[in-house]
């Protein structure tokens, strides 16, 4: 439970009013049917301990990223994770993007880590280029942290760019982590998981919060060839984190595939739609690959949607953003038909 800190991020529909949520960016479909037909299966199993190796689970990983068992440590949600690795690593200076994820700086932050800012513009949709090899060299953080697609852009890195950045973060003794948590809903997104076992600088993220609509249930895991890192990694969570409850639904999401491949076709629909109708409001929106949409709109936008209970992400708390900017969900027609609407009845058209 947060005391006294203000909640950063989008899905906080419990304060009443909100009927319709475009803040937190999961399934459209929300949970598969099989995963909570399995966690109902693992229920009369509540009273054993979970697995604190998460055996079935991190076998089930291995498979489907096609990855060494022993790059797989899992955790209670992404969050848990970031927290870990920077209890683990402990750098003194870090870089990351600006606009990005807040639990970066946060977790680095806590560990007395200087966060730098590179950051990026409007000018060219928030895109990572070249220059940015050039400022990593010449500041050469003990730590990088990327997000591919960036959060709340949308935006992919390059592949190319990744390893070039990959091969400094090499050759300068960087520690490179990189969040994939939106790579399985974006557009031709992908991995860095070839380069892992020749990389055990590179740490990759990943989560089923987005992917399978499992926000509620926790569960998380990351890849790294370094098994060092993962060990101290371990040591700076509680014993038994992940619930038998998130193990048994991971086990089961991760044979969703027809829902993933049904999710990214209902994305791919409704994204250019989206975009479509927000620009003819006048609206700067930001070309996205993933399964949200950064846009500038009227400041005080997120409020008066509140009024209709809607629910969408205000964006000035992200470093090089503004009052104005927002992070929209992309979700079931009839739910964008009803955001649309309701835009355009604020702006009176």
């Amino acid at each position: 439970m947060l005391y006294g800190i203000t909640n950063p991020h989008g899905g906080d529909i419990y304060g009443g009013g909100v009927t319709l949520d475009f803040s937190a960016n999961t399934n459209p479909f929300g949970t598969p049917p099989g995963v909570i037909r399995a966690v109902a299966e693992a229920l009369p199993q509540m009273h054993r301990y979970p697995d604190p190796y998460c055996r079935s689970l991190v076998d089930a990983i291995a498979d489907f990223e096609g990855v060494d068992r022993r790059y797989i440590l899992c955790g209670s949600g992404a969050a848990e994770l970031i927290y870990a690795y920077c209890s683990a690593v402990r750098p003194k200076t870090a870089l990351e993007l600006a606009p990005t994820f807040s639990e970066y700086s946060l977790g680095l932050r806590r560990v007395g880590c200087a966060v730098k800012h590179y950051y990026l513009t409007p000018d060219n949709n928030f895109a990572l280029e070249e220059h940015f090899l050039c400022h990593l060299e010449e500041t050469t953080p003990e730590a990088v942290f990327l997000c591919n697609p960036n959060n709340p852009t949308g935006v992919l890195i390059a592949p190319e760019l990744l390893k070039k950045v990959l091969d400094i973060c090499k050759k300068d003794n960087i520690f490179l982590f990189l969040d994939e948590c939106f790579l399985d809903l974006s557009d031709n997104g992908q991995s860095m998981k070839a380069y892992l076992k020749d990389y055990p600088n590179l740490f990759l993220l990943k989560a089923f919060t987005k992917s399978y609509g499992m926000a509620g249930i926790r569960l998380g895991y990351c890849l790294c060839s370094d098994a060092e890192l993962l060990t101290a990694m371990a040591r700076e969570v509680q014993p038994w984190n992940v619930s038998s409850l998130a193990q048994a639904a991971g086990v089961a999401a991760l044979r969703e595939r027809d829902f993933l491949r049904m999710t990214k076709e209902l994305i791919q629909k409704e994204r250019p739609w989206l975009e479509d109708k927000l620009e003819s409001f006048g609206f700067r929106v930001c070309p996205s690959s993933a399964n949200y949409l950064l846009f500038q709109g009227p400041v005080g936008l997120n409020e008066k949607l509140k009024e209709q209970g809607i629910a969408i992400r205000n964006c000035d708390n992200y470093p090089g953003l503004c009052s104005g900017w927002y992070r929209i969900a992309v979700r079931r027609h009839e739910e964008n038909e009803k955001l649309i609407s309701a835009i355009g009845g604020i702006l009176g058209e």
